[in-house]
């Protein structure tokens, strides 16, 4: 810890005795400037140590935030690499349009070939044609949809079309059905249609005889059929109800659309490598950051002679020297080691690298199981790195962690240490104010004196002195 120089000590005593001097030479003491000079070099060398062991303190705490984050993102752009999870996530793409193809848990890799003969569709019928605001008398309308139905009561409150629709699709036990009103040249009609694709989602018509004939589904005509989709998955016959098919094939999804019927296309259910190579890329970025950081925290300018926080940190030496043996070393499985380099990452002189995507996509491409390897979950480069920062940034038992306690332990001590020297320094300054004070008065009293005395005894004959030419 610095000091307050000898020659700036200097300069306050000599302030000081300034002071004194001048009320000695007939000139009243500047109390408050000789006492706050006094004060001052007596604690400004205590005063520097604890202000420069302060700022040391928060410097290093500011510098070990940083190597904290740096590395905590490190470790986060590991996800999915560190434990080779990211290589078992598979895609799936079709060959050709119509068909929407997803992967969830239980996908195994292969290819398979989707064949559509027809989608699944809803039904939907239509009324014959009404008088606008025809009336369609009274009593009870049943819909149904499949298996399940509803009652209408129909009043002369509501038995026009655009009631009986209001009333089906307000209705709260409505089985699956919309109705609308269409008018068109021959008079209006109430088109139902089923909420839900597939064969057994039919929809039904019948009412109390004492309600229009024409409320019967023998009377509506068919718009569009109920049906079920059918395909074949590798020559195997599959129907479903609905277009969006997720039992068929395990951990898969199909979704069709009407463009697909009649096409054979090719299913292929394999690695994601996008996601892979969006991974190894966001690693490659957050490594570059690391290195960037830890530069500049350990860095030396010989022109400003300006030196980073961290240089010749025997921690941050350490941190560096292990991550860079593990980027270095490879990885050993059976008796083949298997490098970054073969992933498209390559080691600059540096220390940073450099990611060619088109090297790990032909890797993905020829031997996937090389990428896996060098990020597998038992000895992989993800692995190792993980359990190396993790020593150091893990929360209260982390090396990074236990010594931020140390420098905040010590922050503490320096402010008890600022406060104690206030206290001191409030106490010397009422010290010195009172024994100033005093002697100011004895130094104005005594020149009281001497001008009396002078004017008593140095008169020059004056009239009533007793000094007589």
């Amino acid at each position: 810890m610095s000091t307050v120089s000898s020659s700036n000590t200097s300069a306050l005593l000599q302030q000081a005795a300034q002071s004194i001097l001048s009320g000695a030479t007939n000139s009243t003491l500047d109390v408050n400037t000789l006492v706050s000079a006094l004060v001052t070099a007596k604690t400004a060398g205590q005063a520097q140590q604890i202000a420069t062991a302060a700022s040391s303190d928060n410097t290093t705490l500011s510098a070990l935030g940083s190597m904290q984050s740096t590395l905590s993102s490190l470790t986060s752009s590991l996800n999915g690499l560190s434990d080779g999870s990211i290589f078992s996530q598979l895609s799936a793409t079709m060959s050709g349009t119509g068909i929407t193809a997803t992967t969830a848990t239980g996908a195994a890799a292969g290819s398979y070939s989707v064949s559509v003969q027809q989608i699944a569709t809803a039904n939907q019928i239509s009324s014959k044609a009404y008088a606008a605001n025809a009336t369609l008398g009274t009593g009870n309308l049943n819909i149904g949809v499949g298996s399940s139905s509803m009652t209408i009561a129909l009043t002369s409150s509501n038995n026009t079309l655009a009631g009986i629709a209001s009333a089906i699709n307000s209705a709260t036990n409505n089985p699956g059905v919309t109705a609308s009103v269409v008018t068109a040249t021959d008079g209006q009609h109430l088109v139902l249609t089923s909420t839900q694709t597939g064969a057994a989602n039919t929809v039904s018509v019948s009412a109390d005889p004492t309600v229009d004939t024409g409320m019967a589904t023998a009377s509506f005509a068919q718009v569009t059929a109920a049906q079920d989709a059918k395909l074949t998955i590798s020559g195997n016959a599959v129907t479903s109800a609905s277009n969006v098919v997720s039992t068929a094939l395990s951990g898969v999804t199909l979704s069709l659309t009407s463009a697909s019927v009649g096409t054979t296309q090719t299913l292929s259910v394999a690695t994601n490598t996008s996601n892979v190579v969006t991974a190894v890329q966001n690693f490659a970025s957050a490594y570059n950051a690391y290195i960037s950081t830890v530069n500049a925290l350990t860095s030396y300018s010989s022109a400003s002679n300006a030196a980073g926080p961290l240089l010749g940190d025997a921690m941050t030496n350490s941190i560096v020297n292990g991550i860079g043996s593990i980027m270095a070393s490879g990885v050993v499985v059976g008796s083949t080691t298997y490098s970054l380099a073969q992933l498209g990452l390559d080691l600059n002189h540096d220390g940073t690298v450099t990611f060619t995507s088109s090297t790990l996509q032909s890797t993905l491409a020829t031997t996937p199981s090389m990428a896996s390897n060098v990020f597998n979950g038992t000895n992989g480069i993800g692995e190792q790195l993980t359990a190396f920062i993790s020593s150091y940034t893990t929360s209260v038992t982390g090396q990074i962690a236990q010594r931020q306690s140390t420098l905040n332990a010590d922050l503490t001590t320096q402010t008890q240490a600022q406060s104690t020297l206030s206290a001191y320094q409030a106490s010397l300054t009422s010290q010195y104010q009172a024994e100033f004070t005093q002697l100011n008065t004895i130094m104005a009293q005594a020149q009281s004196n001497t001008t009396y005395l002078n004017q008593l005894f140095g008169g020059g004959g004056a009239s009533g002195t007793l000094n007589k030419k």
